[in-house]
């Protein structure tokens, strides 16, 4: 297919044509480029290439996990519905040929055949320059580091040319699992040292726009807010060689236009559909949908403790009893996600995350605690969402502003551009929001550690900060270390229960990933990150 062709056909249902009943715009004659060039439709891409840059928002996750290689990765195994999952507790080596893991650190030897997108080969400096530049850039990618104990460049050694060294702070049982997420890739480092500068040390404006890696794809065109597309590198080491050659990923906001392009066939694979569309999609049988829930996510109301009326517990708790939950799940879902409110009163906290709270939908109560925090009449405020996830926040908003009514709160929705949602949250300015946080590692210290935590990483969003909270959090992670069970069980009940107490955000559902494509897309695979993996994809 003539990737003109796919932008002509895309270009002009965004601008609100009407579907021409015309054949397809792929002729069998280039069925076999067609074969090996995957076609993606999404709302929002990517704001940068580069999982260590200022505020890449999550397609930009997508872009790096399938451009660069990590050391390590995880082994897969069948998750529900038979469909392909990560498997949380089993790894393999990407770069690295082999490892060891000993008592205070862990030793990989690096494939020798591998090389950079430029011919480079990749060597045991380049893997510590990029495991010194992600626990030293600032932001997300060093408090990603540090939930892992990996917080100095001193812990990375460089043994010989393909010889590297991680040394342990202290045990943990996050260290390992944290070397196989997006943020410790590796970078071909003289590449990027060429285009630093002495305000910009780690190249982040010249890795902003271009990848520099070792990875199965490499961009080989970028237009922000438009379209990506990535070319396979034949050369690539990390695993099987994949099948699918290119990658074109277009961005079409408007819903109905991506839901048009899977069903006559001039895409390949879509998500942030409504869920309305997923479910007809699922019955009418014409297209392959995959729904499965985020590991270690949940779509919650966020509200800034340190903003008041927001500072006041019982404001909070009467957010948590005036949501119209029920609503949330038939009229913005569909029954695509599991409901994490309204667990009877009697039941007991499990040593498990995500976990339903026992808060529902009860106005008597909520107007009560707001008359006893001083607001009988209710106030003024905005509740905030990300346009790259309208399709969810935005009716998910309008009912809580329409419930919020109810007790006299009345609240302005403030839209805030994709591009710049991770701004906004890092500034920590916006009193209410909706937001989805899902942990890449799948225990529930680490989630509490980046939501709850003292630390105020960019996802405590609430700016929420407790002594007692960060001791729960700190006792758990302690324990996990050192196989404490006991402890464990009740650092981890109690940093649940003290959530539900002070209710700084407010849990509504553990949202589906939802992924609808053609029936001749195979390989599609379930990651903790929950973008595409275009390495095992195949068409037949």
């Amino acid at each position: 297919m003539k990737r003109r062709d796919f932008l002509k056909s895309v270009s002009g249902l965004a601008a609100g044509a009407a579907l021409p009943a015309m054949p397809s715009v792929i002729s069998s004659a280039k069925a076999d480029a067609r074969s090996e060039t995957l076609l993606i439709v999404s709302e929002g891409g990517p704001n940068n290439l580069d999982i260590h840059g200022i505020g890449t928002n999550v397609p930009g996750y997508e872009v790096s996990w399938n451009c660069y290689d990590r050391l390590i990765s995880h082994e897969m195994k069948a998750g529900p519905g038979g469909v392909p999952y990560y498997d949380r507790d089993k790894f393999k080596g990407e770069l690295a040929e082999d490892f060891k893991i000993d008592d205070m650190s862990v030793t990989f030897k690096l494939k020798k055949n591998a090389k950079f997108h430029d011919g480079t080969p990749v060597t045991a400096k380049d893997v510590k320059w990029s495991l010194d530049r992600a626990v030293s850039v600032g932001g997300f990618p060093t408090f990603q580091m540090s939930a892992g104990s990996l917080t100095k460049p001193e812990q990375f050694v460089v043994i010989d040319d393909h010889t590297v060294r991680v040394d342990f702070l202290k045990k943990d049982k996050l260290t390992i699992p944290d070397l196989a997420v997006i943020v410790p890739c590796v970078v071909n480092s003289e590449l990027v040292k060429k285009h630093a500068s002495e305000k910009d040390p780690w190249g982040l404006e010249f890795t902003k726009q271009q990848t520099a890696g070792s990875g199965a794809y490499k961009v080989t065109k970028w237009t922000a807010g438009t379209e990506v597309v990535m070319e396979r590198n034949d050369d690539w080491v990390g695993g099987p060689l994949p099948k699918i050659k290119r990658v074109i990923w277009r961005m079409v906001p408007q819903a109905g236009n991506r839901r048009a392009l899977l069903e006559r066939g001039d895409a390949d694979i879509s998500y942030e559909l409504p869920f309305k569309d997923f479910q007809e999609m699922k019955a009418n049988g014409k297209l392959n949908v995959v729904s499965l829930p985020f590991s270690n996510g949940i779509q919650y109301i966020g509200m800034n403790v340190t903003k008041p009326p927001f500072d006041n517990p019982k404001v909070r708790q009467a957010v948590a009893y005036a949501l119209p939950y029920q609503k949330i799940m038939d009229a913005v879902l569909f029954g695509l996600g599991n409901p994490m409110f309204g667990a009877p009163a009697d039941k007991a906290t499990e040593v498990a995350w995500p976990q339903p709270h026992k808060y529902n939908t009860d106005m008597a109560k909520a107007k009560a605690l707001l008359a006893e925090a001083g607001y009988a009449n209710g106030f003024e405020t905005t509740i905030s969402f990300d346009l790259n996830f309208a399709g969810v926040n935005e009716p998910l908003c309008v009912l809580v502003q329409e419930s919020l009514a109810q007790l006299g709160i009345k609240t302005t929705i403030n839209k805030v551009p994709g591009a710049n949602w991770r701004t906004e949250l890092n500034k920590k300015e916006m009193p209410l929001f909706t937001n989805v946080f899902s942990g890449w590692l799948d225990y529930p210290e680490y989630f509490f550690y980046w939501c709850y935590h003292g630390n105020n990483s960019v996802f405590n969003t609430m700016s929420y900060k407790s002594a007692e909270m960060d001791k729960l959090i700190d006792g758990a992670r302690t324990a996990a270390a050192t196989g404490d069970t006991a402890a464990y069980d009740k650092d981890v009940k109690g940093f649940v229960d003290l959530a539900f107490t002070d209710i700084p955000r407010i849990p509504l559902y553990q949202p589906f990933v939802n992924v609808a494509m053609q029936k001749n897309i195979s390989g599609y695979q379930y990651w903790f990150h929950r973008r595409l993996d275009y390495r095992a994809m195949a068409k037949g």
